[in-house]
């Protein structure tokens, strides 16, 4: 069977209906671009960089409120202090590997000074994940270049999943992993609001997988389709979720969001172990933070958030899941293989379990 999406497949996550492209970029303004880097000569790359840029490039003038929440800490996010001091989210947010942060950080400084974006600093969001099993980390493959034309690249519509930029060289619940993406369209007591996550899966174990609460990971089991680790507790293993939305919220609600997104993860199996980063990002686009004058701002009630709330929590579970359906097998470093998750056989176990 080829790739799909999980909707595809038949297979429908929570209540709220999702936007017309069930991504994150059904939140206006919220653009996704991807580089991909695929090659084995002169060493092996499986990876690339991939950029969420707010406010259709706008963000660094015209700032979103934003909140972040670290579920486990073995990882990195950068830009997270002045984050966290002043409930802004400043600049574009860019996935890729571990060992390539600091590239990308000095890719976003260097074209926010040179476009007149920012003036005497910039403080970067950058986040990673490990996605040195597949892809010879060592060799720094990723090059300021590749990750100012994810920025380039970026835009509206369908955002590509699966084995894709950040996410090429990734590996989630010992399938093949990546990039996923989903949305939700939610009516609150204060009106309706659309709600995207985009995620960078290279999280979890078999055993522990999930699917709309059916254990298919005990079903396909390494017996079914072949472990990828030769010692499956020794690597790191992480997620990198982004939510935005455009309701109108404050940094500390943006935070809540950024908690929730836990519960979609343990949803499909993740329970955050020691060696992973689990780090969630929240923005909101509703209110506009730019310019010299008081600002005036909006903010939903609290007691309007639960059907956020809840559409948080299902979108990331779907994202996840897209990641793993859209996502092919893959050989990268050393020969090593992460076989993708088998649709057909997915299809089959749910159809079974649910009765």
């Amino acid at each position: 069977m080829s790739r799909a999406r999980l909707r595809e497949l038949g297979i429908t996550i929570g209540r709220h209906p999702t936007g017309k492209h069930n991504a994150i970029t059904d939140v206006p303004g919220v653009w996704v671009g991807h580089t991909t880097l695929v090659y084995d000569q002169p060493r092996i790359a499986r990876t690339g960089a991939t950029v969420i840029l707010p406010r259709e490039g706008n963000i660094w003038k015209d700032n979103a409120f934003a909140g972040y929440h670290v579920f486990n800490g073995t990882g990195e996010m950068t830009g997270m202090h002045w984050l966290a001091e002043s409930g802004l989210l400043c600049y574009p947010i860019v996935l890729t590997n571990t060992h390539q942060v600091g590239t990308a950080h000095e890719a976003m400084v260097a074209y926010g000074q040179r476009t007149g974006q920012t003036s005497l600093s910039s403080l970067a969001v950058v986040a990673e994940t490990w996605d040195g099993w597949l892809n010879d980390l060592d060799a720094f493959h990723l090059t300021q270049e590749h990750v100012i034309a994810a920025l380039e690249s970026a835009g509206p519509g369908p955002v590509q999943e699966g084995n894709i930029g950040g996410g090429t060289g990734m590996i989630c619940h010992d399938f093949k992993g990546g990039i996923g993406t989903s949305s939700r369209v939610v009516e609150t007591t204060s009106g309706q609001f659309t709600l995207g996550v985009l995620v960078q899966a290279n999280h979890g174990d078999r055993h522990n997988f999930r699917v709309n609460g059916i254990p298919v990971g005990q079903v396909l089991d390494y017996d079914h389709t072949p472990d990828p680790f030769d010692e499956p507790t020794s690597f790191p293993s992480s997620i990198i979720i982004v939510i935005a939305t455009d309701a109108y919220l404050l940094p500390m609600q943006c935070q809540r969001f950024a908690r929730r997104a836990v519960l979609g993860q343990a949803r499909v199996g993740g329970i955050g172990h020691n060696g992973s980063g689990d780090i969630f990002l929240a923005f909101a686009t509703g209110n506009h933070i730019t310019g010299n004058n008081p600002y005036e701002v909006k903010m939903l009630p609290n007691h309007h958030l639960n059907p956020m709330f809840e559409a948080v929590a299902e979108a990331v579970e779907e994202s996840i899941l897209n990641a793993l359906t859209s996502a092919e097998t893959m050989t990268g470093y050393k020969g090593r293989t992460a076989h993708a998750l088998p649709l057909d056989e997915l299809q089959r176990v749910v159809r079974k379990m649910s009765g």
